[in-house]
């Protein structure tokens, strides 16, 4: 599965915690963007990390589910950044 996911932290500290976990799952290609390449199981892994890791009133993180025909459309202009052949289901 396919999923790219962009987060809005107001704390730093938060947002470094975040970015940490992403880390985990993903590359970053933006600061605060990350792709993943996980299955269902580490897909929940992941939510329910990030869940306890922010402010649920202030904080908000978005995740783009891409289908296999959609992740085949993925076009990228100038320096090539995300995914590579490796997977990242910890």
């Amino acid at each position: 599965m396919h999923y790219t996911v962009a987060y809005d932290i107001t704390d730093d500290k938060r947002r470094n915690r975040v970015a940490k976990i992403l880390k985990d799952f993903g590359t970053r290609i933006q600061y605060s963007v990350f792709e993943c390449d996980t299955d269902r199981r580490a897909l929940l892994r992941l939510q329910s990390r990030l869940e306890k890791a922010i402010d649920l009133q202030e904080d908000t993180i978005t995740f783009y589910h891409l289908c296999t025909a959609c992740e085949k459309q993925i076009d990228r202009i100038g320096r090539k950044k995300g995914l590579d052949s490796q997977s990242y289901i910890v």
